[in-house]
């Protein structure tokens, strides 16, 4: 009978044996994880930051052309443009016919 419960007891630390090689990859496993993750983070950390640069950038280009276009647009330069480059002239009271429904 004591031979019979010797192997048993091998068996069992053989089982605790392999069970704590196993929890030890998996927490060398998962440690590298963190570092790979955190690898990750600092790249596309690094990425963003140049996107927010660009973005920066082109919200000062997107300002001067917002300028620009008020500029090209304003009132009296298409006024200016239509009396000399066209010869528009405003019409005179008699001239002035109003169509209603």
């Amino acid at each position: 009978m004591a031979a019979t419960t010797q192997p048993r007891a091998v068996s069992g630390q053989n089982w605790q044996a392999g069970f704590v090689v196993v929890l030890g990859l998996a927490v060398v496993l998962s440690a590298l994880a963190v570092v790979y993750a955190k690898f990750q983070s600092r790249i596309l950390f690094a990425d963003l930051q140049g996107l927010s640069k660009a973005q920066d950038r082109m919200d000062v280009e997107w300002g001067q052309l917002q300028l620009e276009q008020s500029t090209w647009a304003a009132h009296g330069r298409i006024e200016r443009l239509a009396s000399k480059r066209l010869q528009m002239v405003l019409p005179e009271a008699g001239q002035i016919v109003v169509v209603s429904q």
